[in-house]
């Protein structure tokens, strides 16, 4: 039987260790990663497509929450929050089908949660779906109605285009981005993470919707969940089959699939990016 690889995310050193050994003695686990930080899981998961990722929440820098808002729809693994706060946020995860466990960790409470990951993958595994994509969905909608607990009068709002900027709904208050500042944006359903100088906001919208307010020199869909600002494109990997991997000038890694290549062809035509492909090799 195949094992259940495994990323683990814990910014306290012993902390991760205890996680580790714990996972160890199960048999049919397998451990590809650990990480001390949301840049380090980020970079595991894009490296190593774990079955499982098993993240803290309280982390400096990029909390759990941050991780999944940035994990790319064609990459989501399982994920099991560990935490030591027991809030109504957590419990909003559960409604949603997204486990958590409690610190001090319990050998108990850590196999009930790995037996749901691994019934959630053999249901993926036999289902026609596009289960990745929901998954982060279910995700997003649970941090969205952790955000919004206690606010049960409030209505989603439309999204809305002014002298260039957007219009978030952001726990319960509106803010408005320059789009200029706006990186990248990935999809998960009817959700959009927007990534925006380091922080990330999820926002209700289709990602034709939100294509259709945006700056059409200066935003190209690469992906079909995945939308990027020309302008900080860095680097051009070329993939095999025809796929490629931006980097942007935050360090963010985002796929370009061949069906979304030619907006990346045309702007490596009109600008020859230092260490690109040849417009020719796409």
């Amino acid at each position: 039987m195949n094992k259940l690889t495994v990323v683990l995310v814990d910014d306290e050193p012993l902390a991760l260790r205890l996680l580790k050994s714990m996972l160890e003695e199960f048999s049919d686990i397998k451990i590809v990663a650990c990480c001390r930080n949301g840049r380090e899981a980020l970079q595991a998961v894009s490296d190593h497509t774990p079955d499982l990722l098993v993240l803290d929440v309280q982390m400096p820098g990029m909390s759990g929450f941050d991780v999944v808002h940035h994990l790319q729809g064609d990459t989501i693994p399982q994920v099991i929050f560990v935490t030591a706060y027991d809030q109504y946020a957590l419990k909003a995860f559960e409604i949603h089908a997204v486990d958590y466990v409690l610190k001090p960790l319990d050998n108990g409470r850590l196999h009930t949660a790995l037996n749901r990951a691994k019934q959630r993958l053999y249901q993926m595994s036999t289902s026609k779906d596009d289960s990745h994509r929901g998954e982060k969905n279910r995700l997003l909608r649970s941090i969205e109605d952790a955000a919004n607990q206690g606010d049960a009068t409030t209505k989603a709002y439309p999204l809305h285009t002014n002298s260039n900027r957007l219009a978030i709904k952001d726990r319960g208050s509106i803010i408005m981005v320059n789009q200029h500042d706006i990186e990248w944006i990935d999809a998960a359903g009817d959700y959009m993470c927007v990534h925006v100088k380091g922080e990330t906001h999820v926002m209700r919208s289709t990602i034709k919707d939100l294509q259709k307010q945006l700056c059409v020199e200066s935003f190209k869909r690469i992906h079909r969940s995945t939308l990027v600002n020309l302008n900080y494109i860095e680097q051009i990997k070329v993939l095999t089959k025809g796929e490629y991997f931006l980097t942007l000038t935050s360090g963010a890694k985002v796929k370009v699939s061949r069906n979304y290549r030619l907006p990346i062809k045309e702007f490596l035509e009109s600008n020859r990016l230092e260490n690109s492909p040849a417009p020719e090799a796409l």
